[in-house]
Protein backbone atom coordinates (compact mmCIF):
# COMPACT_ATOMS: atom_id res chain seq x y z
CA UNK A 1 0.00 0.00 0.00
CA UNK A 2 2.74 2.41 0.76
CA UNK A 3 4.61 1.45 -2.43
CA UNK A 4 1.36 2.00 -4.43
CA UNK A 5 0.81 5.61 -2.86
CA UNK A 6 4.83 6.02 -3.31
CA UNK A 7 4.47 5.34 -7.10
CA UNK A 8 1.33 7.70 -7.33
CA UNK A 9 2.68 10.71 -5.65
CA UNK A 10 4.42 13.47 -7.57
CA UNK A 11 5.73 15.09 -4.82
CA UNK A 12 8.71 14.88 -3.22
CA UNK A 13 8.41 15.81 0.26
CA UNK A 14 4.93 13.38 0.16
CA UNK A 15 7.55 10.34 -1.34
CA UNK A 16 10.01 11.36 1.03
CA UNK A 17 7.65 10.40 3.87
CA UNK A 18 6.63 7.57 2.61
CA UNK A 19 9.81 5.94 1.93
CA UNK A 20 10.44 6.92 6.08
CA UNK A 21 7.38 4.82 6.82
CA UNK A 22 8.52 1.95 4.83
CA UNK A 23 11.85 2.09 6.70
CA UNK A 24 10.14 2.30 9.64
CA UNK A 25 8.24 -1.11 8.80
CA UNK A 26 11.49 -2.63 7.81
CA UNK A 27 13.47 -1.59 10.68
CA UNK A 28 10.32 -3.06 12.68
CA UNK A 29 10.72 -6.27 11.14
CA UNK A 30 14.43 -6.69 10.55
CA UNK A 31 14.76 -6.33 14.36
CA UNK A 32 12.00 -9.19 15.07
CA UNK A 33 9.69 -6.92 16.75
CA UNK A 34 6.48 -7.49 14.40
CA UNK A 35 4.73 -9.46 17.19
CA UNK A 36 5.50 -6.78 19.83
CA UNK A 37 3.98 -4.39 16.93
CA UNK A 38 1.18 -6.55 16.82
CA UNK A 39 0.52 -6.04 20.26
CA UNK A 40 0.93 -2.57 20.83
CA UNK A 41 -1.50 -1.73 17.76
CA UNK A 42 -4.02 -3.93 19.62
CA UNK A 43 -3.27 -2.12 22.85
CA UNK A 44 -4.12 1.30 20.99
CA UNK A 45 -7.42 -0.54 19.43
CA UNK A 46 -8.19 -1.78 22.58
CA UNK A 47 -7.90 1.95 24.35
CA UNK A 48 -5.54 0.56 26.73
CA UNK A 49 -3.17 2.78 29.03
CA UNK A 50 -0.67 4.19 26.84
CA UNK A 51 2.40 2.35 26.56
CA UNK A 52 4.68 2.31 29.39
CA UNK A 53 8.17 0.52 29.06
CA UNK A 54 9.25 0.55 32.57
CA UNK A 55 7.48 1.86 36.03
CA UNK A 56 9.21 2.64 39.17
CA UNK A 57 7.84 3.67 42.40
CA UNK A 58 10.32 6.23 43.32
CA UNK A 59 11.90 9.29 41.12
CA UNK A 60 15.26 8.77 42.86
CA UNK A 61 14.76 4.88 41.51
CA UNK A 62 13.65 5.97 38.14
CA UNK A 63 16.55 8.20 38.10
CA UNK A 64 19.29 5.39 39.07
CA UNK A 65 17.43 2.86 36.14
CA UNK A 66 17.75 5.65 33.55
CA UNK A 67 21.69 6.59 33.88
CA UNK A 68 22.35 2.79 34.28
CA UNK A 69 20.75 2.25 30.39
CA UNK A 70 22.77 1.63 27.52
CA UNK A 71 21.01 2.15 25.12
CA UNK A 72 19.33 5.21 26.61
CA UNK A 73 15.55 3.48 25.35
CA UNK A 74 15.34 7.64 24.21
CA UNK A 75 11.71 8.84 24.02
CA UNK A 76 10.03 5.47 25.92
CA UNK A 77 7.60 6.42 28.19
CA UNK A 78 7.76 5.65 32.05
CA UNK A 79 5.49 5.83 34.98
CA UNK A 80 7.24 7.19 38.27
CA UNK A 81 4.25 6.64 41.45
CA UNK A 82 1.88 6.72 38.76
CA UNK A 83 2.72 9.82 36.89
CA UNK A 84 3.91 9.12 32.72
CA UNK A 85 7.76 10.82 32.22
CA UNK A 86 9.23 10.31 28.82
CA UNK A 87 12.75 9.45 28.60
CA UNK A 88 15.04 12.08 26.88
CA UNK A 89 18.84 11.26 25.60
CA UNK A 90 20.85 14.51 24.57
CA UNK A 91 23.78 13.06 24.05
CA UNK A 92 24.91 16.22 21.73
CA UNK A 93 24.60 18.30 24.98
CA UNK A 94 27.52 16.48 26.86
CA UNK A 95 27.70 13.79 29.29
CA UNK A 96 24.89 13.77 31.97
CA UNK A 97 22.14 14.84 29.44
CA UNK A 98 19.69 11.98 30.29
CA UNK A 99 15.99 13.17 31.66
CA UNK A 100 12.78 12.36 32.68
CA UNK A 101 10.75 14.92 31.42
CA UNK A 102 7.00 15.28 32.81
CA UNK A 103 4.75 13.51 29.90
CA UNK A 104 0.77 14.96 29.89
CA UNK A 105 -0.42 11.64 28.12
CA UNK A 106 -1.94 10.14 31.01
CA UNK A 107 -4.29 13.08 31.65
CA UNK A 108 -5.63 13.50 28.28
CA UNK A 109 -6.02 9.56 28.31
CA UNK A 110 -7.88 9.59 31.40
CA UNK A 111 -9.90 12.51 29.99
CA UNK A 112 -11.11 10.62 27.26
CA UNK A 113 -11.57 6.95 29.57
CA UNK A 114 -13.46 9.29 31.96
CA UNK A 115 -15.92 10.25 28.50
CA UNK A 116 -15.85 6.79 27.84
CA UNK A 117 -16.35 5.06 30.97
CA UNK A 118 -19.14 2.72 31.34
CA UNK A 119 -20.96 2.39 34.61
CA UNK A 120 -18.48 0.58 37.31
CA UNK A 121 -17.85 -2.66 37.92
CA UNK A 122 -17.20 -2.97 41.04
CA UNK A 123 -17.47 -0.49 44.65
CA UNK A 124 -15.09 0.07 47.15
CA UNK A 125 -14.94 2.04 50.68
CA UNK A 126 -11.18 2.25 50.58
CA UNK A 127 -7.97 2.37 47.95
CA UNK A 128 -6.52 -0.44 49.85
CA UNK A 129 -9.69 -2.38 49.22
CA UNK A 130 -9.79 -1.75 45.53
CA UNK A 131 -5.82 -2.35 45.19
CA UNK A 132 -6.47 -6.27 46.61
CA UNK A 133 -9.52 -6.87 44.10
CA UNK A 134 -7.67 -5.53 41.73
CA UNK A 135 -4.61 -7.85 42.60
CA UNK A 136 -6.54 -10.39 43.22
CA UNK A 137 -8.27 -10.43 39.76
CA UNK A 138 -7.01 -13.42 38.06
CA UNK A 139 -7.41 -11.79 34.59
CA UNK A 140 -6.74 -8.55 35.03
CA UNK A 141 -8.66 -5.58 33.21
CA UNK A 142 -7.46 -4.05 30.72
CA UNK A 143 -9.41 -1.03 31.61
CA UNK A 144 -12.72 -0.43 33.93
CA UNK A 145 -14.00 1.56 35.74
CA UNK A 146 -14.64 1.28 39.61
CA UNK A 147 -16.31 3.79 42.42
CA UNK A 148 -13.87 4.27 45.60
CA UNK A 149 -15.73 6.38 48.06
CA UNK A 150 -17.75 7.75 45.41
CA UNK A 151 -15.23 8.71 43.35
CA UNK A 152 -14.67 7.23 39.99
CA UNK A 153 -11.44 5.34 39.53
CA UNK A 154 -9.77 3.42 36.18
CA UNK A 155 -8.62 0.26 37.27
CA UNK A 156 -6.12 -0.43 33.98
CA UNK A 157 -3.61 -3.18 33.21
CA UNK A 158 0.03 -2.67 31.94
CA UNK A 159 0.34 -6.04 30.49
CA UNK A 160 3.64 -5.46 28.95
CA UNK A 161 5.18 -4.47 32.59
CA UNK A 162 2.75 -6.68 34.47
CA UNK A 163 1.66 -3.85 36.02
CA UNK A 164 -2.46 -3.11 37.16
CA UNK A 165 -3.20 -0.01 38.99
CA UNK A 166 -5.70 2.63 39.82
CA UNK A 167 -6.05 6.13 38.14
CA UNK A 168 -8.79 8.74 39.76
CA UNK A 169 -10.89 9.12 37.04
CA UNK A 170 -11.47 13.53 36.65
CA UNK A 171 -14.07 15.22 34.48
CA UNK A 172 -12.24 17.06 31.47
CA UNK A 173 -13.11 20.40 33.24
CA UNK A 174 -12.06 19.70 36.79
CA UNK A 175 -8.74 18.43 35.30
CA UNK A 176 -5.62 20.37 35.68
CA UNK A 177 -3.56 22.21 33.11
Amino acid sequence: MLGKLWTESSSEDDKMRLEVAMDALQFIYDMGQSQLFRVYHQAIEEQEPPFVFASFDTRPEADAWLMAQNPVPDRAAVLVAGEYFKVMDLPELGKGTRRLLSSPILKFYLQDMWEKAKAPVALFSTREEAETWLREQPEPPRQVAILIDGKPYLAAWHHRIQLRILYPLTPPEAAPT
